[in-house]
């Protein structure tokens, strides 16, 4: 019965032709999320379709939970060609293009309508950052909604930015740091991956993040407390070295384009379904979830107007065009 097993098996790999179908070209993909994230899946939709659609032809590998690289590696390693592609925090591109933190202003694109206008390839916002971001070796392929950002604490919610004061808070951008400063807190930059030992450890007493990845990394274990601030869209995006794909096929880069615009709508469309869930799940292991009055959200506007000025003071002509065209949705 074993070498039965075997014999079929080795009948499934090897095919008709007697020997291993061999890819032409394969793509390694880093991602710091675990595969079980949205994102992770995500990708596994990009993988199944690219390589069926390639006849096996494009293998696609995804190298999970940061084992490649950190988030805040990827956009070096994609730009000079270490790997073929990887997904990164919008955000980790904010050292080469400043003006991509535009995503990150406190409540500038404060709902879905908002963020759909802002995220849409032909759009005054996104458009210019594809092609600011293509100056760095890298180009966009599609991407990766995440929803809203949240924040994070233990033994009650943070009722508005007096909540924050004497509180190191851990953040993924610059522009949310200089939210936290001009809210009275200390922030501290600190990758997605690293995010749950500093909870556990107390290297920070608040938290911000999207909720997909609370439920992913289970945050859960070490932060009972969610309050909704919701003052950030989180974008993910998926990049491919631009080398690298100039020097592939017009028949590889459609494969890859159309499965790229695939995953990018469907993501999209699922992401408040995905949050929906996500918020369910915490509740369900015993988290909090606390939506901040109308008086609570008023101040934390208030505290934000500095950001603003900040952003738009150092990010220069771009930074500008985009903020501009953002306030116009």
């Amino acid at each position: 019965m074993k070498k039965f097993a075997l014999a079929a098996a080795l009948m499934t790999a090897v095919g008709f032709s007697g020997a291993v179908h061999a890819a032409d070209l394969t793509l390694r993909i880093s991602l710091q999320l675990p595969m079980k994230s949205h994102l992770g899946q995500n990708l596994l939709m990009f993988k199944n379709e690219v390589e069926q659609k390639s006849n096996g032809d494009i293998e696609v590998q995804i190298y999970d939970s940061a084992q490649l690289y950190k988030d805040k590696e990827v956009p070096a390693a994609v730009g000079s060609g270490a790997i073929e592609m990887g997904v990164a925090s919008l955000t980790r591109y904010v050292g080469d293009v400043p003006a991509v933190d535009v995503f990150y202003q406190p409540f500038l694109l404060d709902n879905e309508e908002k963020v759909r206008k802002a995220v849409s390839p032909d759009s005054p916002v996104r458009a210019p950052l594809d092609a600011a971001i293509a100056e760095t070796g890298a180009t966009v392929l599609w991407w990766q909604a995440y929803g809203g950002s949240i924040m994070l604490s233990n033994g009650g919610p943070i009722k508005g930015p007096d909540g924050l004061k004497g509180q190191k808070v851990r953040v993924f951008s610059k522009t949310q740091g200089d939210f936290i400063s001009a809210a009275g807190g200390a922030p501290t930059l600190i990758s997605g991956s690293e995010q749950y030992i500093a909870y556990q450890r107390g290297t920070v007493d608040v938290g911000m993040t999207g909720m997909s990845g609370v439920k992913s990394r289970q945050l859960w274990e070490v932060m009972d407390t969610v309050t909704t601030t919701n003052d950030a869209d989180i974008e993910f995006i998926v990049v491919v070295n631009t080398d690298f794909w100039n020097g592939l096929t017009d028949a590889q880069r459609d494969i890859i384009s159309t499965a790229a615009v695939n995953a990018e709508n469907d993501v999209r469309d699922r992401m408040t379904a995905i949050e929906a869930a996500a918020y369910e799940e915490a509740k369900a292991n015993g988290m909090t979830i606390y939506n901040p009055t109308a008086e609570e959200m008023a101040a934390w506007r208030e505290a934000a107007k500095p950001v603003y000025e900040a952003f738009l003071a150092h990010t220069g002509d771009l930074g500008k065009q985009v903020f501009e065209a953002a306030q116009k949705f």
